[in-house]
């Protein structure tokens, strides 16, 4: 038969009758308990002692365990915080030793194709025209660096034919010039074949014969004109391009390339000769120094006693500004009621000359007048005198 639902009059019932096993099953325990320990010494003497004695020592373990927890989590924290810092400053010293590198050593030497270029004449189909030809270095502003030597050597590959055994020497010329096409380089060198005599010749064809047949082999020479030993780079005419001309009419060649290789002396000579050494002076140096600002940092920030005594200096600097501020406000505010007292001085000083002088021509009208009245006049007189007095004695 299919489940039926379970109406929740039903399940209220069933809950009913198992908190009424469960009351009954507590009666059980309690009477169990009563008839084995009717008096509850054992309980008191027996189960209460034993219950806290086991509550005790759980507890203790249950708090050495944590603080064992604590111990070993400050300790993988503090490790990780260790290798993060000791990594850092590792990746930190050989990130500044890689651009340092890159920042002073410049590239070790650039090459260009050279595509020389010549006319014919039509008699003879031989060369009228010197071969020349113009080699684009950048289209940039610069491409060498400024204050480095610099070797431009011409690298023209020649077969070993009869044509070129007679040649003899032969020039070799190159202009250097900026962007502006102004010259700022010319030389001129020599240069020629190797010479072999005919037995040599004879000997190293017949021993490399089976290279040549293979075609692994070919009989040229490469020829290498040093056109400038040391050329420097100007700042304000940087080269760009360079003009290449063979003052030969009968040479004969493969391939021509320019090479420019840069000629490091000092410091740069060491690092490029020796890579691993430098680097590994270099990185030592900066771990010494990053580590030494690390440790004074540590320290300095460590100790909260310049702090604190910073923030004294600043309060008695401010209080000082405050003190000396009203200081100056105070004596600006005594001088101005000076001022207005003296004003007010002058003020009644010349309202008492004018009062007098009134009653002196009053005085001198009405001398006919009664004594009382002129002693009255008097006393009404006085008033003023006294305070003047009074504000002069102020």
């Amino acid at each position: 038969m299919p489940n039926q639902p379970i109406s929740k009059q039903e399940t209220l019932v069933f809950n009913k009758q198992q908190l009424e096993l469960i009351d009954i099953m507590n009666l059980l325990l309690r009477f169990i308990v009563f008839c084995v320990d009717p008096l509850g010494l054992g309980r008191r003497f027996f189960v209460r002692p034993a219950v806290n004695l086991t509550l005790n020592v759980y507890d203790r373990f249950r708090s050495k365990a944590d603080e064992k927890v604590d111990t070993l989590r400050e300790l993988v924290l503090r490790l990780g915080l260790i290798a993060f810092a000791v990594v850092l400053i590792i990746w930190l010293a050989v990130f500044i030793y890689a651009a340092f590198y890159y920042v002073y050593m410049p590239p070790i030497s650039h090459t260009r194709p050279v595509h020389m270029q010549f006319k014919t004449c039509l008699e003879t189909s031989t060369p009228c025209t010197f071969p020349h030809a113009h080699v684009s270095l950048t289209k940039k502003q610069q491409l060498l660096m400024v204050g480095q030597a610099y070797k431009v050597i011409v690298n023209i590959d020649m077969p070993e034919s009869p044509q070129n055994l007679e040649l003899g020497m032969f020039m070799v010329c190159a202009e250097m010039r900026d962007y502006e096409s102004m010259l700022r380089g010319h030389s001129c060198r020599s240069a020629m074949l190797r010479y072999r005599s005919p037995l040599i010749r004879l000997i190293s064809t017949w021993a490399l014969s089976p290279l040549y047949v293979m075609g692994w082999k070919e009989e040229f020479q490469k020829v290498p004109v040093e056109i400038f030993s040391r050329y420097l780079e100007e700042r304000q005419h940087p080269i760009t391009d360079v003009y290449v001309e063979i003052q030969s009419q009968k040479i004969q060649f493969y391939t021509v390339t320019l090479h420019i290789e840069a000629d490091f002396t000092g410091l740069r000579y060491i690092m490029f000769n020796w890579p691993v050494l430098s680097a590994i002076v270099a990185i030592s140096t900066n771990l010494f120094f990053i580590l030494v600002v690390f440790l004074l940092s540590w320290y300095h920030w460590s100790d909260a006693s310049w702090l604190h005594n910073l923030q004294i200096k600043y309060a008695k600097f401010t209080h000082k500004l405050q003190s000396q501020a009203s200081s100056v406000i105070l004596s600006s505010t005594n001088s101005l009621r000076d001022e207005d007292d003296a004003d007010d001085d002058d003020d009644n000083i010349d309202n008492f000359d004018e009062h007098e002088l009134q009653l002196e021509k009053f005085d001198i009208a009405n001398v006919g007048d009664n004594v009382d009245d002129l002693k009255l006049r008097r006393r009404q007189s006085d008033k003023p005198e006294t305070l003047r007095q009074r504000k002069l004695k102020h």
